[in-house]
């Protein structure tokens, strides 16, 4: 408890991650599942190595994962892998050649250049 607000929080490194919430609300363990889920994601994302300079250099994709686990103030998801697919998705360069693209963003193209010929 810190100045009527709930706080749950992971020290990795030299990266310090923190979830708040009310006093009013009494999920701790909700709390706790969300952190571990958006710490997850993020070393999903940063292929293991959450540190300083790699978090400032995919700060982007730390935010997508962010804000695909909190929508309008809830928590809406924070199964870590579904939140690191959802963002790889979005970071989907569909010009680059399949080979250098991750099987996430390969298929994302995938699916995209799909939509595109149903469309048609």
């Amino acid at each position: 408890m810190f100045d009527n607000n709930i706080i749950v929080y992971k020290f990795i490194q030299d990266l310090h991650f923190f979830v708040t919430e009310g006093d009013d609300e009494n999920e701790l363990i909700q709390l706790a599942a969300v952190l571990q889920g958006f710490f997850d994601a993020v070393s999903l994302l940063l292929r293991g190595n959450v540190e300083k300079q790699e978090a400032l250099e995919n700060l982007d994709l730390i935010l997508l994962c962010l804000d695909e686990i909190v929508d309008g103030g809830y928590n809406v998801n924070f199964v870590s892998s579904v939140v690191a697919g959802k963002v790889a998705s979005h970071n989907v360069d569909s010009g680059a050649a399949l080979s250098e693209q991750t099987i996430s963003q390969a298929l994302a193209t995938a699916r995209e250049h799909l939509t595109r010929s149903l469309l048609k």
